[in-house]
């Protein structure tokens, strides 16, 4: 009997012993790089369209210049700041990744949709879909001005 109940008492320490480390409900680590690459639009339900401007104050951006180190430098503190809870460079969040935006998306568009999330969400039919895709979770209006809006959209060209 105490055979037994030795055999017993080893087999729960050593199934109770596992080595794997035990996880810690939910955890999401964004400085993870992403592994494999994939086409812009790959799983995604939403239409490429470069011609949509959006709704907004933005009609024309000029992006055949090189791109302005100064503003794109300005516009990484600003997405750092204020998008990075939703938005990762290369892999998608709570929101689109923004690598490769431009191959997706006119500039105006995307200074349209930083500067007046609200209204495009309700009318375009992009930012409809986007936000079908993403869970239904509305951009937050950041309050951001032109010249912000500006340097943020500098910024993205060097993703």
């Amino acid at each position: 009997m105490k055979n037994i109940l030795t055999i017993f008492v080893l087999s729960i320490f050593i199934s109770c012993g596992s080595k794997e480390e035990k996880k810690k409900g939910f955890e999401y680590n964004r400085t993870q790089k992403e592994v494999k690459k994939t086409s812009s639009t790959e799983g995604s339900s939403v239409p490429v369209d470069l011609d949509n401007k959006g709704i907004g104050p933005i009609t024309s951006v000029d992006f055949s210049q090189p791109v302005d180190q100064d503003m794109a430098t300005q516009g990484e503190n600003a997405f750092k700041q204020k998008c990075t809870a939703c938005h990762m460079p290369a892999r998608k969040l709570i929101g689109p990744a923004m690598t490769g935006i431009y191959e997706r998306r006119s500039p105006e568009w995307v200074m349209n949709l930083l500067l007046n999330p609200t209204e495009m969400l309700k009318q375009d039919p992009i930012a409809k879909a986007l936000l079908k895709e993403y869970n239904n979770v509305m951009m937050l209006n950041q309050n951001l001005s032109q010249d912000e809006a500006r340097a943020i959209s500098e910024y993205l060209r060097t993703l």
